[in-house]
């Protein structure tokens, strides 16, 4: 866990991240009803870590990532980067932030635009932000991150689908890291991918974190993957923060029933342990965030959920220097 030491890149406050939703057959007058993607999320990133983003599908990961860099509109509080908020710039200085902050997409090929070549797809962020450098000047970093990443200069020509998706993801981190920015956001990056291939991204990735300084959101669904890459971890269930600690930390002493039954979950390489395992399985179905359960929103699904819980929504408390959770109970069922 980063310390009070360490320099701040970002701060997010009390995040929301709100929907309005319609029926398919509503009347045009007819008022919507919110939809809490992300609802009040806080958490710090610092310079050159990397931060784990873990959680069921519709937890709110994705529209975090994004709203971190502002790709969605954020209904309420505040992402602060290197002591700026976000939310108060408008769309040119929004612009000109974008060349710190930069966003490697979950399908590598749909990100990609497919009447443009490689290199031009590499090359666009410098010719929107620098339109100084000449052509030599352009082609030659292009080719140098394309080499970086594991991509041969011959194929600078060739567009997006004459390639596999491993080398497409490549292409994207190419065109993300062009700029240096200070701060990457990886949605779900090797999801797409095949195992094997999804080990060379991952430690692509930290190889250039380790090159150029990058501090990395690392979203994904597989946690041996985000245990693997991240120094730290926030698990979200159904738009909020259920906890928040050092990787160490939270897989040796998870504290949250939700992050206890994720972990559960994982695969273990010994056959023999694999088979003594317990499982804890969750009773019922994610809720739906248009009308999230009272309280604690993950009450519903809670073994350990009594009727405080129902009133009482629980906010990340210190439990250590590294670790933080979200639960009411958390005395009685350490």
């Amino acid at each position: 866990m980063s310390t009070a030491t360490d320099n701040v890149l970002m701060e997010v406050k009390d995040l929301k991240v709100h929907f309005n939703i319609k029926a398919d057959n509503a009347w045009p007058w007819t008022p919507g009803q919110a939809l809490k993607a992300v609802d009040g999320v806080n958490l710090t990133i610092y310079e050159g870590e990397t931060l784990g983003v873990v959680g069921e599908s519709g937890c709110g990961k994705s529209t975090l990532a994004r709203a971190l860099l502002r790709l969605v509109p954020i209904t309420d509080g505040s992402v602060v980067w290197l002591g700026q908020d976000l939310t108060d710039l408008d769309k040119k200085q929004m612009r000109d932030k974008r060349q710190e902050l930069q966003m490697i997409f979950q399908d590598p090929l749909a990100s990609l635009n497919p009447r443009m070549t490689v290199g031009d797809i590499i090359a666009e962020p410098l010719r929107t932000f620098k339109p100084h450098l000449s052509k030599q000047e352009v082609k030659d970093q292009v080719r140098a991150i394309m080499d970086r990443v594991g991509l041969l200069p011959n194929v600078i020509n060739r567009y997006p689908h004459e390639f596999s998706g491993g080398q497409c993801q490549r292409i994207g981190i190419a065109r993300a890291l062009i700029l240096k920015p200070k701060l990457v956001v990886c949605d779900e990056p090797v999801s797409a991918l095949d195992v094997s291939i999804q080990a060379q991204v991952v430690n692509l990735l930290k190889e250039l974190q380790g090159e150029m300084g990058l501090s990395l959101v690392f979203i994904a669904h597989d946690l041996s993957v985000v245990k693997h890459i991240s120094d730290r971890v926030l698990v979200m269930y159904l738009g909020n923060a259920v906890e928040l600690a050092s990787k160490h930390s939270l897989y040796d002493t998870p504290r949250h029933p939700y992050t206890k039954a994720l972990l559960s979950a994982v695969p273990v390489p010994d056959p023999q342990h694999e088979r003594g395992k317990k499982i804890q399985l969750l009773a019922g179905d994610l809720p739906s965030p248009i009308n999230p359960p009272s309280g604690c929103v993950f009450r519903t699904r809670c073994p350990h959920a009594n009727e405080d819980c129902a009133s009482q929504k629980p906010v990340l408390e210190n439990l250590s220097s590294e670790h933080q959770a979200a639960c009411l109970r958390l005395a009685e069922i350490a």
